[in-house]
Order: C-alpha cells, then sequence, then structure tokens
C-alpha cells in the first residue's frame, strides 16, 4: 500500500443541496460565453478575431492575448456570435455564443499521437484552444511554452464544499484520459503527479493510469487542492515553474487527440440550498445558468456562483460558468441583520469556533449540513494574530506575516514566506474563518501580481 500523506489542518464544510448522481443528459443550454476575465495576466482588451453576426464552430477562434499570439481561445461550441459584452473601459467582458442544438466541429489533422513531436503538440493544443487548460504556477497563469516545468500536477479529488465527484464526472473517459496523460508526458521532463484521496480510493479511471506518479492524501479541506498537494510533494521554490491541470480537461485533451475535435463537453453539478433538484447535467464550457435555474429554486433572494462557495465568481441570473468551473452553487444572499448576532448563537452555521455546535461537531468528527447564505457575520476590523488561519492550512507557511508583507510591499519578505506556493484557492479557508473578515484571497492576488511585476 503506498504511503499515505495525512493532513490534520484544515475544515469541511457541510452545506445542504449536494448534487444526485444522476445525470440529465437532456439539458440546453441558450447561450455560451468565454470571458477574458477566466485567465489571469490576460490583457482587457484581446484581439478580436469574429464580429456579432459571424458563424463559428467548436473549435474556432475567437480571439487572442497579444503578449502570446500564438495560444488562441476557441469556441466550445457551435453557433452565432450574437453578443460581444464589454466592461469598463472597453474591455471585453464577454463573447457570446448562441448554441447550435447540434454541435459542429472544426476538423483538425492529428495523425498517430505516437510520432507527433513536442513541438507539433504544443501547436495543436494552442491552435484549438486546449492550451487554456494548462495552468501555470507561481502565479495562476495561462502556462508559457517557453517554460520547461519540473512536473505536472493533477488532483484526482476536489474536497470543496459541493464540489463535482470525479469519480462520477470522468466515469466511462478511461481511454481519453489515458490518452490526455500520454500528452502531457510530452509537455515535460519531470514526470506526471496525481494526488488522490485515501479515503475513497474507487476512481478507477485515474489510479489505473499508466505512467503516473500518485500520492495518496487524507484529510479535512483542502487535502484536495493541487497547490497543497504540490507543497507536499515537490515545494515551489524561486525560480522554479510546475503546470496543474484539471483530470476533466485531461479527458478532453485526450479526447482531441484521438477525434481531431474540440468537445468541450461538461458535467456540471448543480448544487446549494436554494436548488430545488440538485443533480448533475451535461452541457459545454461557458454554459448560461438560466435553464439551470428555471423552476428549480426554493427562493429568489440567492446568490449564484460559478464554481464552489469558497472561491467561485459572483453571475448573474443570466449569466455564463467559467471556463475553469465545473458546478454551479446558488445560496441565500445574507442581507438580513440578527438583532444582537454578535452576542448570541443564532441559527446553526458552519464555524471553526466552539462557541457554536458546529466547532464542537467539528472536534468531535460529526458530520452535519447546513442552509448558508452570504452574509460575513461582521464587519472588517483590525487584522491580528489569532491563529485561526494556521488551523485550516496545511501547509508550511505563515499565512498572517505574509499577508501583512503583501500589504506593506515587502518583496523579501514575500518570498521568504513562500508566496510562490500559493494561489487564492490555498487562502480559501483562511478567508471563511477570519474573525477580522480581511479579504484574503484579495490581498494575495494582490501580492501574486506585484511580485508578478517585479520578477
Amino acid at each position: 500500500m503506498e504511503k499515505v500523506k495525512k493532513l490534520k489542518r484544515g475544515l469541511d464544510i457541510g452545506i445542504h443541496g449536494k448534487a444526485e448522481k444522476k445525470l440529465d443528459t437532456t439539458f440546453q443550454a441558450s447561450t455560451y460565453a468565454i470571458k477574458p476575465t477566466d485567465f489571469f495576466g490576460i490583457a482587457p482588451i484581446p484581439k478580436l478575431l469574429v464580429k456579432e453576426g459571424d458563424e463559428v464552430k467548436a473549435g474556432d477562434q475567437l480571439f487572442y492575448d497579444k503578449s502570446m499570439p500564438d495560444v488562441f481561445y476557441t469556441a466550445p461550441v457551435s453557433g452565432e456570435v450574437v453578443e460581444i459584452r464589454r466592461g469598463t473601459k472597453r474591455s471585453i467582458a464577454e463573447v457570446v455564443i448562441l448554441g447550435d442544438k447540434k454541435i459542429k466541429y472544426k476538423s483538425f489533422s492529428i495523425g498517430k499521437v505516437a510520432a507527433l513531436s513536442k513541438d507539433k503538440v504544443v501547436k495543436l493544443l494552442k491552435e484549438s484552444g486546449l492550451w487554456l487548460t494548462l495552468k501555470q504556477r507561481p502565479f495562476n497563469l495561462v502556462a508559457d511554452s517557453n517554460v520547461i516545468p519540473k512536473s505536472i500536477h493533477i488532483s484526482g479529488f476536489d474536497s470543496n464544499p459541493l464540489a463535482a465527484d470525479y469519480r462520477f464526472t470522468l466515469n466511462g473517459k478511461k481511454k481519453e484520459f489515458q490518452a490526455g496523460l500520454d500528452v502531457l508526458h510530452q509537455l515535460t521532463t519531470g514526470g506526471v503527479d496525481v494526488g488522490l484521496n485515501a479515503d475513497a480510493r474507487t476512481n478507477e479511471v485515474i489510479e489505473n493510469a499508466r505512467g503516473i506518479n500518485k500520492h495518496y492524501f487524507e484529510g479535512p479541506h483542502p487535502a484536495g487542492n493541487v497547490g497543497v498537494q504540490i507543497h507536499h510533494i515537490n515545494p515551489i521554490n524561486k525560480g522554479e515553474v510546475v503546470w496543474t491541470i484539471n483530470p476533466n480537461d485531461v479527458a478532453i485533451i485526450g479526447e482531441f487527440f484521438l477525434t481531431g475535435k474540440v468537445n468541450m463537453e461538461r458535467i456540471i453539478a448543480i448544487t446549494g440550498p436554494e436548488i430545488l433538484h440538485p443533480r448533475y447535467i451535461k452541457t459545454y464550457a461557458g454554459a448560461s445558468i438560466e435553464n439551470m435555474i428555471k423552476d428549480n429554486l426554493s427562493n429568489d433572494h440567492v446568490r449564484y456562483i460559478s464554481g464552489s462557495v469558497l472561491t467561485g465568481k459572483k453571475i448573474e441570473a443570466n449569466g455564463h460558468l467559467g471556463f475553469y468551473d465545473h458546478s454551479l452553487t446558488v445560496i441565500e444572499e445574507g442581507d438580513k441583520y440578527e438583532f444582537m448576532g454578535w452576542l448570541i448563537p443564532s441559527y446553526p452555521r458552519p464555524s471553526l469556533s466552539r462557541t457554536f455546535w458546529t466547532g464542537l461537531s467539528n472536534a468531535m468528527n460529526i458530520e452535519n449540513t447546513y442552509s448558508v447564505n452570504t452574509n460575513s457575520h461582521g464587519e472588517p476590523r483590525a487584522f491580528v494574530v489569532s491563529g485561526q488561519y494556521e488551523q485550516v492550512l496545511p501547509m508550511d507557511i505563515y499565512p498572517v506575516q505574509l499577508l501583512k508583507s503583501i500589504m506593506y510591499n515587502d518583496l523579501d519578505k514575500m518570498e521568504g514566506l513562500g508566496i510562490y506556493e500559493l494561489v487564492e484557492e490555498d487562502l480559501a479557508l483562511c478567508e471563511f474563518v477570519c474573525t477580522s473578515k480581511t479579504e484574503v484571497q484579495k490581498v494575495l492576488r494582490e501580492g501574486l501580481d506585484y511580485v508578478k511585476s517585479q520578477t
């Protein structure tokens, strides 16, 4: 039996509304969108290659970033480009496509995968838009093809609250997943490292794959975060680069090299306490959520989150899922304030504090789920050392000291305190438990952007 890395620090947040493991294959979104804001480092106004009214096929190029002109952002479906939505200062917010009922695919000439050179593989990934599935650490940017990563990391499970179960979303994709891994091996000299859940050894698609370095993890969230796994496998030092990729995207890459088609099919988990029928649906990247929530809400005063409740982005009722997101979470908008809520415990809710029953149940390993809302239960206050962050961060990093060094722009301290190992999702639990109500993820992103600008 492989050695298991047991992580004791962290926190599992139980929330009502986990998706039932039944797949709705009849779902049809009205529109789909690619959003430049989903990709860190891209210019706010990329070079558009289409205009409103153009017809596109899945895999057709929509735009590119002038800093990486050979990496294309492509259409996830076929249809008509119905709108190019702009944000502040004329930035491109979304390129919206009215999807065809039957998807038409652009055909790519692949040939025999085993005979492809690394340069050919990279060229095909860039032209198809699938290069975007590879993220680079530090900074969580789209991978730079001019850099050879010391390794490529995949987390084989997602420990976020209400996250999609990869055992379900990858079911039946053994051939495609293996083909994707074979492609990834050509992009690095350091191998492919996969983190697996020691508590649920039933993901046959991943565990039976060939040519991977398997690492088992046991413990509460964020044990499933790829950044936490990298920290315990082979930490990132200054000057080093690793790439990461979601296992579902590995299967998409594999299918592309087997068929020559860009099939951005996604199995999305529709979750949250305000969803009447939590379930899985089959759709495509960037799908509109309108039909997902139609006649499916217990309350209309809600927040729609593309992704996890801890790290996802707020979207509107007619908005689109993010490129990297595999779930839609719907929770109540928390703008109702409790009389003397600061003084007495009120309704049950997730908490690290033992002032609440939930804190005690966490300490006794009692599993509970709760209806949650967006209320922060307090206002920003003095940023003090409380020891809370260290309770939920299973990494050898001093998070409070790091965040303070970011606030006063001390580059040397940021580097010394481990900023190269972190992205926002790694400190999301710190933000959740923070007594000071500090926007931890926002502060970290400011620090990452500052370090990048200085290096």
